[in-house]
């Protein structure tokens, strides 16, 4: 597999997306979520990812060029239209927003419509994080998963995440998780590959586990721990659909067909200060929690692993597959 700096992976990424007509304004934190991506370990997420986004521009899925509105519904909640574009533009359009307001007034959310697929969405809540606020985010997508007892997908895989901000604008601690098992792409990839799943991971159309990727793809994905995981992925709903007004998951357009078919989901994020709720102890208090976790031997905190893969491949470089390579250096 051909190797990628850090350096030049940021570069082809910008590139790729550029290239197939994002506008360049809307391409520098779309860039830096897509590499953090490739960084923290999760190459299904990243370089994977990007072909498709760089496709639905070509296809008119996406609209590169549009501009996200945001509206303030009052001085701590907005409303933000991507306007049928990226995510990643309306997010940071709206946090620009939503920061100052959540430390002006202690607490402050907002909706994101007209949207697309969000990625990673831990990279999202960590930027907030970073920022010195204590962030949760949800975003919801395509059906593939049904109500348990039942054996048609109503709600996607609906990702939640929360990160918890310490001093110096680091993160003390990030949870990023869908309402899965796992995620859909990993049982996209061991389809496209002709690869067994493990048991736990999907279900057939019957409603029955299977070890068929295929058989998974046009069944629906397990939840995790069962009617837990599924009550988690509908509040998803509940704050992306209705709330933020997003299309529920069975009326978004697909996550990866080129039809031109805007997918429309929607994203909700709720950022606070943590220093004004807590009285100034909130730093001390989670120190405190993360040596409880970290003093033991063998324990670890969640997103632990993604900062370690950040500081080695930062170092050893990325490695990507030759013939998505050579997509994506024919879309930049």
């Amino acid at each position: 597999m051909p190797h990628l700096t850090a350096a030049e992976a940021e570069i082809l990424i910008h590139s790729a997306l550029t290239g197939s007509g994002l506008a360049p304004e809307h391409a520098g934190y779309f860039t830096a979520a897509i590499l953090d991506t490739e960084l923290s370990g999760l190459e299904g997420h990243g370089f994977y990812w990007l072909q498709y986004y760089c496709q639905h521009l070509r296809h008119g899925k996406v609209d590169g060029h549009a501009v996200p509105k945001v509206t303030a519904i009052s001085s701590s909640s907005f409303r933000v239209d991507a306007q049928h574009g990226f995510a990643h533009p309306a997010i940071e359009a709206g946090f620009a927003r939503l920061i100052p307001a959540a430390k002006a007034q202690g607490i402050a959310a907002m909706g994101v419509f007209n949207s697309y697929n969000a990625a990673t969405l831990g990279f999202h809540t960590g930027t907030l994080a970073q920022a010195g606020l204590l962030a949760i985010g949800a975003t919801n997508a395509v059906p593939t998963v049904a109500p348990v007892g039942g054996s048609r997908p109503i709600i996607g895989t609906n990702p939640i995440s929360y990160a918890v901000p310490a001093p110096g604008g680091e993160i003390a601690f990030l949870v990023d998780q869908s309402a899965t098992a796992v995620a859909w792409t990993a049982v996209k990839r061991a389809a496209e590959s002709g690869r067994p799943i493990p048991l736990g991971w999907a279900l057939d159309a019957q409603g029955q586990p299977t070890t068929d990727a295929e058989a998974g793809l046009a069944g629906s994905m397990a939840p995790a721990g069962g009617v837990k995981g599924f009550s988690i992925g509908l509040l998803v709903e509940v704050l992306c659909a209705a709330l933020a007004g997003g299309r529920l998951g069975p009326d978004q357009g697909s996550f990866t067909d080129n039809d031109g078919v805007p997918i429309d989901n929607g994203q909700f994020f709720i950022a606070i200060d943590p220093q004004a709720f807590s009285g100034g102890s909130f730093d001390a208090t989670i120190a405190r929690l993360v040596m409880s976790i970290t003093e033991q031997e063998g324990a670890r905190l969640p997103n632990a692993r993604r900062t370690a893969n950040k500081l080695r491949l930062a170092t050893e470089g990325l490695f990507v597959d030759d013939g998505l390579l050579a997509t994506l250096r024919a879309f930049a």
